[in-house]
């Protein structure tokens, strides 16, 4: 029997996307819910499993663009795996003995050199293992030597994670430095950083963009963290972060500040009396905003372990395009690379971002003396359209007073 393999609904506002790879090969057995392609749209990029059980016949190349709906491979499950078949051939082949009426017997160079060219993959990782399109697509982008990386797949095949390893250990500048490398590499925009590419200009060039900056002492989230830590894992089966106290205190200035919850349409100013803060994340892939729907809603746990699901699923390429739409206001934490001080780009149609920053030890002065403290910059960058200074300078003082007395939050003050 043979199930077809199609391009799933994967949201409400897309119908589209580029076949990005394989992660399977034609002729290979595939288990029920297996990853096999993966599916790159203009907000995220999806790992597609497989209806079922089988062996896979891939009917549609790389790169293509497909649409909801379409078969783009089929799964015989009745059918046998390429190496199975060529495993029983040679079965057939020894039972049956040498053959009276064939060519006599080769000399055994020549049968050891028909022997390894007819063992020879296309291509081949350590140990001699195909390479699935996949791995290929990363040992291209990144100039890697597949003879040089240790799979860790079955029968020491190398996987994508062992490619993206090697990558991520530095074998691009390794590669880019070996004698007789190219001295440029080009590598194809993606879908996705494209998609982000065009947003970023077109905020840039719609917008009057305005940045502000204000510092905040971390000291008594720092505190109140290590106070409760335990205690919070142990009761809602997550650590409690900082970035649940900025999206909470984002929430009530933002209900102070309605300009920077909302944004231009047409002529009109769309004021939103919801809280939908995206958190930008970073992916190999590019930048992806998530969103914490309802913020006003949720909880510190109910923030934290949504983050973290957001985080988890789009490092296994299970995100959904509508869960990256819809923000009415991003936060962007730089300060998680060592960043001191940006000026972040809002995503139209949103007036707003913030941007958090790496926390120092700074001497400030508190009370006529000089104190060493635990300080972060931050930074709002808004639409001058419609958010005055006084409005952008009102919600960054919120800010800071809702990290700096944390408790403030915790008792609605």
């Amino acid at each position: 029997m043979k199930h077809d393999v199609q391009v799933p609904e994967i949201g409400e506002s897309v119908s589209s996307g580029i076949l990005a790879s394989w992660l399977k090969q034609s002729g290979e057995a595939v288990a029920e819910g297996e990853e096999i392609f993966e599916l790159e749209t203009d907000k995220a990029t999806l790992a597609v499993p497989a209806p079922a059980s089988g062996v896979l016949e891939v009917m549609v190349e790389e790169d293509t663009e497909v649409t909801v709906g379409q078969v783009v491979a089929g799964i015989d499950t009745e059918g046998a795996p390429a190496d199975a078949a060529a495993d029983v051939a040679t079965d057939d082949d020894a039972a049956d003995g040498p053959a009276t009426d064939g060519p006599a017997e080769k000399s055994g160079a020549d049968a050891d050199t028909q022997a390894a060219e007819k063992a020879e993959p296309a291509e081949l990782g350590s140990d001699a293992q195909p390479l699935s399109p996949a791995v290929r697509r990363v040992l291209e982008e990144h100039g890697l030597n597949p003879t040089e990386i240790r799979g860790t797949g079955p029968g020491g095949r190398i996987t994508k994670e062992d490619a993206l390893k090697a990558a991520e250990q530095g074998g691009v500048a390794a590669g880019r430095s070996a004698p007789g490398a190219e001295r440029e590499t080009r590598k194809k925009l993606s879908k996705l950083r494209k998609r982000v590419a065009e947003n970023l200009v077109s905020s840039q060039q719609n917008s009057a963009h305005l940045t502000t900056f204000n510092e905040v002492d971390m000291s008594a989230v720092i505190e109140l963290r290590a106070r409760y830590r335990d205690e919070f894992e142990t009761r809602h089966g997550v650590k409690l972060g900082f970035m649940s106290f900025f999206v909470k205190a984002a929430q009530r200035a933002l209900e102070a500040y309605p300009e920077i919850n909302a944004g231009i349409d047409g002529d009109e100013i769309v004021y939103h009396n919801y809280y939908n803060i995206g958190v930008a994340l970073s992916s190999e892939r590019g930048l992806i905003t998530p969103v914490l729907r309802e913020v006003e809603r949720k909880s510190f746990a109910e923030i934290e372990a949504e983050i973290l699901s957001f985080i988890k699923r789009a490092q296994e390429k299970k995100l959904m395009p509508d869960e990256l739409a819809g923000g009415t206001f991003t936060i962007s934490n730089g300060g998680v690379f060592g960043s001191m001080l940006s000026t972040p780009i809002p995503s139209p149609p949103q007036s707003g971002v913030l941007g958090m920053h790496t926390i120092q030890k700074r001497p400030v002065a508190i009370n006529d003396e000089v104190v060493i403290r635990p300080m972060m910059y931050l930074a709002l960058t808004y639409d001058h359209r419609i958010v005055d200074g006084r409005e952008a300078i009102g919600f960054l003082i919120a800010i800071k007073r809702a990290i700096e007395d944390p408790s403030r939050m915790v008792l609605g003050l």
